[in-house]
């Protein structure tokens, strides 16, 4: 196939990049690169969508945040909620006073998806088991119906999609949790955003997820695992954090899953779907990020998107 007709092929994908690209896992850590630089950068390496990452690392202000990204030719995509869900109503108002804050900016700056990420059972820097890996009935009750009332809520406040993120060290994460979330929600509230590189990590195949939940893949995170430090990874019960360190999210396409078959897979859905590259590299020099983004977005043409 030649380039032209691969282009036209992945005509409803839309590639973008996010902060934890440029190794940025929190608001404010002396070892991440400034915002005006990763901001900088992103447009450089040719891409025109970005998430917010954590809430406080890009200006909170909308007028000024609008104002940097469009005079560097970049639009938001969504911003990213951690939740806690699972533990009842009680968590409730403090989930939707974090949840307010960003998808108001969200909202502001234009993006029209949040990403909703479940909370880590493992701490993902000092490996201390914080709860159990595997969730009660009545916890997965909670957590389905806490879910859908977040998708209901941030629709009807602030017309936005919640797209629920599984994540290693979370209690969304195998394929087995994933299709019972997903067989447990209701599709016009909850939908997925497929992280292919968290997903792999997990044991699960992204394609396979497409071809059987496509309604339910409302958005992508593209991300690579390399096979040999995940197999390391596995063996010692290395938590995600110090995961990340030993270098299991690698520089496409060097890793799994192969991205050509899954954007591929998601092209064939009809629908229109962000592909938001994410490679955890927290923490990184901050020379690092910028060549790799260059040779990410290159590969990702070459896929044709």
């Amino acid at each position: 196939m030649d380039s032209t007709a691969s282009t036209q092929a992945l005509d409803r994908i839309r590639v973008g990049s996010a902060p934890d690209s440029w190794g940025v896992w929190f608001p404010d850590d002396p070892r991440q690169v400034p915002w005006e630089r990763f901001l900088d950068e992103v447009a450089e390496a040719g891409y025109e969508w970005i998430e917010l990452g954590p809430y406080g690392y890009l200006p909170t202000d909308p007028a000024k945040l609008a104002d940097e990204t469009a005079r560097r030719g970049l639009k938001v995509s969504a911003g990213t909620v951690f939740t806690s869900l699972h533990r009842g109503p009680a968590v409730w108002d403090a989930t939707w006073e974090h949840v307010r804050q960003v998808a108001s900016l969200a909202r502001a700056v234009g993006a029209a998806h949040l990403v909703v990420i479940p909370s880590f059972w493992r701490d993902d820097r000092t490996a201390e088991i914080i709860e159990p890996s595997e969730l009660t009935g009545e916890q997965w009750a909670h957590l389905t119906k806490g879910m859908e009332r977040l998708g209901h809520e941030v629709r009807e406040v602030f017309g936005l999609d919640i797209v629920v993120h599984p994540h290693a060290d979370t209690h969304i994460d195998t394929e087995e949790h994933v299709e019972r979330f997903l067989d447990s929600t209701d599709r016009e509230l909850v939908n997925l955003c497929l992280d292919t590189g968290h997903y792999a990590y997990c044991g699960g195949d992204s394609v396979k997820l497409i071809e059987t939940y496509g309604e339910r893949i409302g958005y992508l995170h593209l991300k690579q695992v390399d096979p040999a430090v995940l197999a390391g990874v596995v063996a010692q019960g290395v938590p995600f954090g110090p995961a990340v360190q030993r270098g299991v999210m690698c520089e496409p396409p060097a890793g799994v899953p192969a991205l050509e078959p899954v954007l591929a897979a998601a092209q064939r859905l009809g629908v229109d779907l962000f592909a938001i590259v994410e490679q955890d590299m927290y923490p990184c020099p901050p020379e690092k990020p910028l060549p790799i983004a260059v040779r990410t977005r290159r590969f990702l043409r070459s896929c044709g998107a």
